[in-house]
């Protein structure tokens, strides 16, 4: 026999409708003397086209129909509390506000008022309380000031409970609306407002510890700003914050605002927390600060809010100044606990989730996210998690803003690709360690000093071809990031503070990117400071200036290359952490290079001289790799693997195309090659 659960049920329980239908039944009769005295002032009751609009008889039959059930009106299983006082609690209404809300809502709650009110104005067609309908049914004069001040500007109309309507009608015969979203509260149903529907996000709480500074803030009133180092930073400790005052949070994630207005986001924002009880967490703000007053309108919301973005809070955003917070990456063992609840042990054993990403910049969210990237891959392969996957997990983190400023390089070199001498090697391998253990040894070991943050800079010194792009991207790929070559062709501009603006603006979509900025033909940007003799030089003096202390401020990995050091300014030498040399490669490295740039795959001729190439032909990396593949082009051209004369033809050009001439001393026995 199956057993039949029994289910409790408190019949006095109260209802959201409840309340509701109580004050339908009052306005009911209002409506009823309404008609009453309508009628006996009406010098045409005998009207034989009355019927054309609402008769007697038929509001005599309305009056005596009873609401609809219960069944219809209440909404199942929605929460068990009175809506309306609810209402008026949280917006602090009086009772007179309360009896507006309720006739202007009377026609979305029961369609008899539709007609109830088309018979009171004499028209059909206005099936909501006008102005004039709705302060007589609440005894007040249309005449007396207070009242029309009531219905144009007061609490209803400032919480965006009330809406009036028909803007073009005189005063009076303007219509009265309650927004959907309100009604729809009124009985109990909490799916927000269709306004807020696409920037409504979930946020991980972070850890309650981090946030009791913000948690104090909130709970003495204070609007608070958090400036995050990482994206999900800012929103994670305001949810920890309202959490621990037992206050819901409503994130809005403000990148996804688009078209709508902000301001209208911004009420309705405000109306739906006070209307649940939420505080409001809000952000990044900087991408409202465009948009006259959209910025200002959130920080001027009432509820308990939390805002937060990269920038440094302006103050021309808003007259109400927030209580600000920097916040750099979590704590070690803090990051390391959230690896571990959410991997939930599908690692591999020794692999431990923390140490492999220390070094990305990676928010409470982006873990979340990454953790179950990882696992789905491990999944589909049918194993733990290794290293890899959670490498290219947190890589699949970065926005997509900085591609549209830079172009996005995914790292195919390695270590073994390079050739370079022991010095710049080691010194490659060092700023690889900066990065990797930059949270440790700065963090804490304590040997952060100053205002210097984490960040990175470096400066790769050489002729063109020597393998400085390649070095750059070995780098990436060993930290397991992205590449980000910045065209500086996109930052220069002729405009005064164009320049500097761009450059911002890259630097600002790199701070929550774990990649690796890579500025080639540096000197175009950090050149020399000049002697002022016109204005022309002091602006260019200027630009160079705000440049080297933007990149001072960086927090992440930035690898300027530059074939001319001597062109750059003394003052940005001071600000790296590194200069590495590339030299023009010797014979012993000439003779890897040309090894290595023929590759495995591609068929030798068995009179190769690769000797004889490394010797005779001093050239860059880049020079022998253009010759190589020329030479491969040749060779598969005439069907034949790659020889010596396909070498020799292909260095022939690359050295017409550098200006050089083809002399019997550098070509010897293959002179008669290219001799003309």
């Amino acid at each position: 026999m199956s057993s039949v659960e029994t289910i409790a049920v408190d019949v006095d329980a109260p209802r959201p409708i409840d309340a509701i239908r109580a004050r339908l039944s009052q306005l009911e009769q209002r409506v009823r003397l309404a008609v009453a005295q309508a009628r006996a002032k009406d010098p045409e009751a005998d009207d034989p086209y009355r019927g054309l609009y609402i008769s007697d008889d038929h509001i005599d039959l309305l009056l005596e129909t009873d609401p609809a059930p219960s069944s219809i009106l209440a909404p199942v299983g929605l929460p068990s509390k009175d809506g309306l006082h609810g209402l008026a609690r949280a917006f602090e209404l009086d009772n007179m506000d309360v009896e507006l809300l309720v006739i202007a809502a009377a026609p979305d709650l029961d369609s008899r008022f539709e007609r109830f009110y088309g018979y009171l104005q004499d028209d059909v067609t206005r099936r909501r309380a006008g102005i004039e309908l709705a302060l007589k049914l609440c005894g007040l004069s249309p005449l007396s000031a207070s009242a029309r001040r009531r219905v144009l500007s007061g609490p209803l109309i400032e919480a965006g409970l009330l809406n009036v309507e028909d803007p073009e009608r005189p005063f009076l015969t303007r219509s009265l609306r309650v927004p959907d979203r309100v009604t729809a509260h009124l009985l109990g149903d909490e799916t927000p407002d269709r306004v807020l529907a696409e920037l409504i996000s979930s946020t991980s709480a972070w850890d309650p510890g981090t946030a009791s500074e913000l948690t104090r803030a909130l709970s003495r009133g204070y609007t608070c700003y958090v400036r995050e180092s990482v994206d999900g930073l800012g929103a994670g400790l305001g949810t920890a914050a309202l959490e621990a005052l037992g206050i819901p949070a409503l994130t809005l994630d403000l990148r996804r605002v688009g078209e709508t207005d902000p301001e209208e986001i911004a009420a309705v924002a405000a109306r739906e927390a006070t209307m649940t009880g939420a505080g409001i967490i809000a952000g990044p703000i900087e991408r409202l600060s465009e948009k006259d007053g959209a910025a200002s309108r959130f920080a001027a919301l009432r509820s308990p809010l939390v805002l937060f973005g990269k920038q440094t809070w302006d103050p021309t955003w808003s007259r109400r100044m927030p209580v600000t917070f920097d916040e750099a990456l979590p704590a070690a063992k803090v990051t390391a606990a959230l690896w571990r609840d959410h991997l939930n042990g599908h690692c591999a054993e020794g692999v431990d989730p923390a140490a492999t990403t220390v070094h990305f910049r990676l928010g409470p969210e982006q873990i979340e996210r990454s953790a179950l990237i990882a696992r789905r891959q491990a999944r589909l392969e049918e194993r733990a998690v290794q290293e890899a996957d959670l490498r290219d997990a947190a890589r699949v983190q970065n926005g997509a803003g900085l591609g549209r400023l830079a172009r996005r390089i995914v790292p195919e070199v390695h270590w073994d690709d390079l050739v370079l001498p022991p010095e710049a090697m080691e010194q490659l391998r060092e700023l690889t360690d900066r990065a990797r253990l930059g949270s440790l040894v700065l963090d804490e070991w304590g040997m952060q000093r100053g205002s210097r943050g984490h960040g990175i800079t470096a400066l790769f010194a050489g002729p063109s071809g020597t393998g400085k792009t390649m070095a750059a991207e070995v780098l990436a790929s060993e930290l397991g990031f992205d590449l980000y070559a910045v065209d500086i062709a996109t930052v220069v501009d002729k405009y005064i503070g164009e320049t500097e603006k761009n450059l911002d603006r890259i630097f600002s979509e790199a701070a929550g990117v774990s990649g690796v900025l890579f500025f080639d033909e540096a000197d175009a940007l950090f050149g020399k400071r000049s002697e002022v003799r016109d204005s022309h030089d002091r602006y260019a003096n200027v630009e160079v200036a705000y440049l080297l202390q933007r990149m001072e401020q960086y927090d992440g990995i930035a690898i300027l290359a530059t074939n001319l050091r001597a062109n750059l300014d003394d003052a940005f030498t001071r600000r790296l952490r590194a200069v590495v040399e590339f030299l023009m490669p010797d014979e012993t490295h000439r003779r890897r290079l040309w090894d290595q740039c023929l590759g495995t795959v591609a068929p030798r001729a068995a009179d190769l001289d690769l000797d004889f190439c490394a010797r005779s032909f001093e050239l860059s990396g880049g020079n022998i790799h253009n010759i190589t593949v020329a030479a491969a082009f040749l060779a598969a051209r005439g069907g034949r693997p790659i020889g010596m004369v396909h070498l020799v033809r292909a260095t022939e050009r690359e050295y017409r195309k550098l200006g050089r001439l083809c002399t019997e001393r550098e070509f010897g026995e293959y002179f008669s090659l290219v001799a003309p």
